[in-house]
């Protein structure tokens, strides 16, 4: 079946970034490689698990959920002041990790979250799970309101229509469904969520590779 009978296909999955074969060093041989063979290098989304948010035939787009920014919460609303409101001590999203959600509009805020609530700019992922961009939302969360489960990122990771398929037909990512993406999003720690993911796929995450997913 094509794409267009399935305009959003892998809305909701994870993608895992695999490394370029190649990479680094070359493998354990005595011969060096050929004058003509392609130098390749890691990319910025090396080792990263992104929640794709939609795909359709216009294209996709994601957010990278295991990589921290080194802000939290708390400095992206005071320090960037992007709200003329202090976070009180008690506010339960004080501590929280800010991502990095891809390199697309680094300057903007993009929060998944569970439940989907009422805010003004959402998209609905699934069932249960909707990332929204609209500063109500924030509005609420440094009020130390907001959905019960959160992820905030800035930036994301995006796709024109076509570029997706063709990437994964390379065997750049591999896609991953996960019936509870919650769980993941949101009760993994950060370091646990690609094992989490490659376990989804049935396979033991010490024994995952680039080469079909598993030795």
């Amino acid at each position: 079946m094509t794409q267009s009978e399935h305009p959003n296909r892998l809305t909701g999955y994870f993608l895992l970034a695999m490394p370029k074969q190649g990479s680094k060093a070359p493998a354990k041989s005595p011969l060096p490689p050929p004058p003509d063979a392609p130098v390749e290098e890691e990319t910025p989304f090396s080792g990263s698990l992104i929640y794709l948010c939609e795909h359709n035939d216009e294209g996709a787009f994601g957010i990278v959920v295991n990589r921290q920014t080194g802000l939290t919460v708390e400095q992206l609303i005071e320090g960037a002041g992007l709200l003329n409101v202090h976070v009180t001590p008690d506010n339960r999203w004080r501590g929280v990790p800010v991502y990095w959600g891809g390199p697309v509009r680094n300057d903007r805020g993009f929060i998944l979250h569970q439940p989907l609530g009422q805010w003004q700019t959402t998209l609905t992922v699934s069932d249960d799970v909707g990332m929204t961009t609209s500063r109500d939302l924030l509005e609420a969360m440094a009020s130390g309101n907001g959905p019960d489960n959160a992820l905030v990122s800035l930036g994301y990771a995006g796709w024109t229509a076509g570029q997706l398929e063709q990437e994964l037909a390379q065997n750049v990512w591999v896609p991953i469904s996960c019936r509870d993406a919650a769980t993941l999003l949101f009760r993994c720690a950060p370091d646990e969520r690609v094992s989490y993911a490659i376990k989804q796929l049935g396979v033991d995450p010490r024994h995952f590779t680039a080469e079909g997913g598993n030795a």
